[in-house]
């Protein structure tokens, strides 16, 4: 059988598509379910392949990044989400806080801040969501005063990706809340400031080593220079990169699922019943080409957005196609993967059951199922 897979890629994307599969297989994968079993913080994996750029894709050369395109950048995900797809998460979250500082800063706040990010010395995390409000981001209260050379924040976020881990966070606050969506600020803040503390770190279905936690805000002052671009730009810089992270975890929930598929071939060729392979079982492996077929689907999905994206082209419908199918067949693809394993696909001696657990949250995160198809309705308007 001819592999297609690379028939449409440049050499320089299966180049970073083949090392970061090399990576996440050598360095994510051998302690995936170890972090899974305690939900232990990947602090060494997320150091090996800081030394390998991989924590700096999406930031210029000139910033200390690899320049990496926003298609590598996915293809890369992609391998990581198969090795661990939490770990993909984290890393996802942290690529997406250099991307924002090096598409929004300041010359100064680059200075300061990107080569940290880039090197992993500084784990970025964005503190957006609150407790009350989910995809609502205008309902948003956390507050903002400027005071002097500082502003002055106060509020809660709630289920913050890295946030008890982070070196550097992105603080999205209200400035003036007279001005609705344009009344939102977004903010350079330091997790070591006093203001900033952790309330809780979650316990969770899946992913459980990409920790998520509430954060309070409690008078934490910040420098007024750590205003990304101006008053009342925040909401508009976070809806600019929705279409990109939303496609990113497009490439997640694909990296997840190919696992899941990859064990169940793997199983099924093992597995003997009745004097042959499952394999062999025609109802087995219509299944398995069902799933294979969707995988290829939502891959192909994503990687046509993705080109969009880099190009520059607005892609609001197209990456919410991408993260709606993405997210949902993999759900389907980690369950049918289960199934064939049958009563050892519910045990945690195999990996299939952790994909089936991690996988459910990508129909959540950036933006819920229902969120994307109105969305995708209001194009067909």
């Amino acid at each position: 059988m001819t592999d297609t897979s690379t028939a449409f890629l440049s050499e320089q994307e299966i180049m970073i598509r083949d090392s970061a599969r090399k990576v996440a297989q050598e360095v994510v994968a051998p302690t995936a379910a170890e972090r899974d079993r305690t939900a232990a913080w990947p602090r060494a994996e997320l150091k090996t392949v800081g030394e390998t750029g991989f924590l700096g894709m999406l930031v210029p050369e000139k910033d200390g990044g690899s320049g990496a395109s926003f298609v590598e950048y996915c293809l890369a995900i992609e391998e990581f989400s198969a090795a661990d797809t939490g770990f993909a998460t984290a890393i996802h979250v942290h690529n997406s806080a250099g991307f924002m500082l090096a598409r929004n800063g300041s010359e100064e706040q680059k200075r300061r801040y990107l080569q940290a990010l880039a090197s992993g010395e500084r784990i970025g995390a964005f503190l957006l969501t609150e407790p009350h409000a989910g995809s609502d981001t205008a309902a948003f209260r956390t507050s903002a005063r400027r005071d002097g050379g500082h502003y002055v924040l106060n509020g809660s976020k709630q289920f913050i990706s890295n946030g008890n881990e982070a070196g550097l966070g992105f603080v999205l606050a209200v400035t003036d809340k007279n001005a609705g969506k344009k009344g939102s600020s977004l903010f350079i803040v330091d997790p070591a400031e006093p203001g900033y503390q952790v309330a809780r770190v979650e316990h969770k279905l899946g992913q459980r080593s990409a920790h998520v936690a509430q954060i309070l805000l409690d008078e934490c002052r910040v420098p007024a220079d750590h205003l990304v671009g101006g008053e009342g730009d925040g909401y508009k810089m976070i809806m600019g990169s929705l279409s990109e992270g939303r496609v990113a975890i497009a490439a997640v929930a694909v990296g997840t699922a190919r696992a899941a598929l990859e064990a169940a071939v793997k199983y099924a060729k093992e597995r003997q019943a009745y004097g042959a392979p499952i394999f062999n079982l025609q109802g087995v492996s219509f299944d398995l080409a069902d799933m294979a077929t969707r995988v290829e689907a939502a891959r192909q999905l994503y990687l046509h957005a993705a080109r969009l994206c880099h190009a520059g082209i607005r892609c609001d419908k197209e990456a919410a196609m991408a993260k709606l199918f993405a997210s949902e067949i993999a759900e389907q693809v980690c369950s049918d993967a289960l199934q064939i394993h049958g009563g050892y696909g519910y045990l945690n001696d195999f990996p299939v059951e952790r994909y089936y657990r991690d996988v459910r949250v990508t129909k959540i995160y950036e933006g819920t199922s229902h969120i994307q198809k109105m969305i995708i309705a209001r194009s067909l308007a």
